[in-house]
């Protein structure tokens, strides 16, 4: 055997068991507490992930709609009609295009969940048929 004493195992009294078991209950109601706290900023969080989502959308799509503009003026077509045509039928309300000469120009505004935010975040693009006919 070690040169260490061999203590008895000493049990805990009921009173110390109780205030094991009060606080494992408290911090568990804390940490809902907490989480109640913090679930406005997760919501926000997710919601800016989702309209930065949205902005990039739109800004592809304005690419897009400009370049198959751009080609169907240079093929002597109507510009506008193949940028709408490019894109899908829920950002036919948010676009907007204007055709000048052989240049297309489109801007796109992205859906959102906060009133006033799409707008700010609207996607222009423009593409070029090469020099006018």
């Amino acid at each position: 055997m070690s040169g260490a004493a061999h203590r008895p195992h000493r049990r805990r009294s009921a009173a110390a068991d109780a205030q094991a078991v009060d606080m494992r209950a408290a911090s568990s109601g804390q940490a809902a507490v907490e989480l109640v706290a913090l679930l406005p900023l997760l919501v926000a969080v997710a919601l800016g992930v989702l309209q930065a989502l949205a902005a990039g959308v739109a800004a592809e799509l304005a690419g897009h709609a400009a370049q198959s503009g751009a080609v169907a003026v240079a093929l002597g077509r109507d510009g506008e009609a193949a940028a709408r045509a490019a894109l899908p039928g829920w950002a036919h309300s948010r676009l907007r295009v204007e055709v000048s000469g052989s240049r297309v120009r489109v801007r796109v505004t992205p859906p959102s969940l906060l009133p006033g935010v799409g707008p700010r975040l609207a996607a222009d693009a423009s593409a070029d048929a090469g020099p006018e006919r």
